[in-house]
């Protein structure tokens, strides 16, 4: 017999019942007068209707042109857009964010039972539903939300989804509009389709690993950013987004395949395309850009801090010899690749002999291509970030970016609230999908669902 289609709450391609038209906003006080932030679900408990939430980090009335919200109520780029987001590790998280920054209303589905700390850290914008998809009746309310959303972020291994009666071919006939972004780390076929792995392991995977590291050293991984976060989450968001609109010209969804290993890879393009420019003829670590030439390089300063030197081109390196105070005719040539060791000693010798401010005080408005590096700690305080807003504060004082990039008319509004409580708006969001209370009643009973509605501070 073939399976019933569940109840779509609202329908495809239709707004959930008791969802509002229009994001609600929230007045927030600047150096320019009341402007409209977007609100987003789950105010903070105790927090009075209407109380503005913190300013930014720095620079509050630059950052308010910045963001263009000086015009009260801006729609922001991405609004109207529903997501469901089912909670993941790092790359999954970051692909909601970006949607939600930019104005999606994005539900993440959190794991019921589950641990009292949720791994999401990039929470921002998002509301959280804690539902158990091992349940049958958990899986059904998950396949009814689909018939009402307009994209669903799915960060399982291979075959999860459809061992749960979720697999594309089912949510896309309930809701031909779906775009069903699928984010793995090797992607949905292929030898490695079904094997666990890191981000370590799509870099090394793509090739890109192999191009970094110093000399005569093992290749080694610039953290988990970029196969995780721009290979994984942003190219994924970037998919989306290509797959939205397109929906506009066919009116239907899609599947998106996003592979981490692929997407790093691609990110890479310019290393491929580069191959024949006699930039990467030298072993890993001795050419231009992988630490080998003495112009492209970090140097300690004599208060322990660090100055990161860019001067590829040759008028920018003879800048940089002028504010080390070194004449380039008794010098070698830029490009004398034997002397490149040598001259790292020379310039590490002399950015040695001062601390990073006073290095700042020479290079600073020049063309030298020379910046500090600067700490987590120090960032935001630094001046042109101060002049830009380019990092923001929440309600519990933590700083992070602002959204990027900016865009003139409808800029992304962060929301700065503190991230969601794991169940924190199950209620409301089941609500808002069509759902009575009586039902959700019943699958709070059968421990399908967890709500988790905060305390209020008193």
């Amino acid at each position: 017999m073939p399976t019933a289609r569940p109840k779509p709450g609202g329908g495809p391609g239709r707004r959930p019942s008791g969802e509002p038209a229009a994001r609600e906003t929230q007045a927030v006080s600047t150096a320019e007068g009341p402007r409209q932030s977007t609100g987003r679900g789950g105010a903070r408990p105790g927090t009075p209707p209407g109380r503005p939430p913190p300013e930014p980090a720095a620079g509050a009335a630059a950052g308010d042109r910045c963001l263009g919200a000086r015009q009260a109520a801006t729609a922001m780029a991405l609004s109207g857009v529903r997501v469901l987001e089912l909670a993941g590790l790092a790359p999954a998280p970051l692909c909601g964010m970006i949607l939600a920054d930019f104005g999606a209303r994005v539900v993440r589905v959190d794991r019921h039972p589950y641990s009292a700390i949720t791994s999401d850290r990039q929470g921002r914008g998002k509301r959280s539903l804690a539902l158990n998809l091992k349940r049958p009746p958990g899986a059904a309310a998950l396949r009814r939300l689909c018939c009402a959303a307009d994209v669903l972020i799915e960060p399982f291994r291979h075959g999860v989804m459809e061992k749960l009666g979720l697999g594309p071919d089912v949510l896309l006939r309930d809701n031909p509009r779906l775009i069903y972004a699928r984010l793995t780390g090797f992607g949905q076929t292929g030898k490695y389709a079904k094997s666990a792995g890191h981000d370590i392991n799509y870099l090394a995977l793509s090739g890109v690993l192999s191009k970094m590291g110093r000399k005569d050293e093992n290749p080694y991984a610039p953290l988990n950013l970029l196969a995780d976060f721009a290979g994984g989450g942003v190219m994924c968001a970037l998919g989306i987004v290509i797959a939205l609109y397109e929906r506009t010209k066919s009116g239907k969804g899609q599947i998106i395949d996003a592979s981490m290993a692929e997407g790093v890879a691609y990110l890479s393009s310019f290393l491929w395309k580069s191959q024949n420019l006699g930039m990467w003829d030298r072993p890993r670590g001795e050419n231009v850009l992988d630490s080998g030439a003495p112009y492209y390089e970090t140097y300690k300063t004599s208060d322990g801090k660090f100055m990161a030197v860019g001067a590829i081109e040759p008028q920018f390196y003879e800048t940089l010899l002028k504010g080390l105070g070194l004449d380039s005719d008794e010098l070698p040539s830029q490009l004398s690749y034997s002397d490149w060791p040598k001259m790292k000693k020379k310039f590490a010798s002399v950015f040695a002999q001062k601390t990073q401010a006073e290095w700042c005080s020479i290079f600073d408005g020049t063309d030298a291509c020379v910046t500090p590096v600067l700490s987590f700690d120090d960032v935001a305080s630094h001046q042109h970030n101060k002049q830009r807003s380019s990092f923001i504060k929440n309600d519990e004082e933590e700083i992070s970016p602002r959204p990027a990039p900016l865009l003139s008319r409808t800029p992304a509004v962060p929301s700065l609230k503190r991230d969601p409580f794991i169940g924190e708006h199950t209620e409301e969001i089941l609500l808002e999908y069509g759902f009575t209370k009586e039902e959700i009643a019943k699958l709070y009973s059968d421990k399908v669902i967890e709500i988790n509605k905060p305390k209020a501070n008193l």
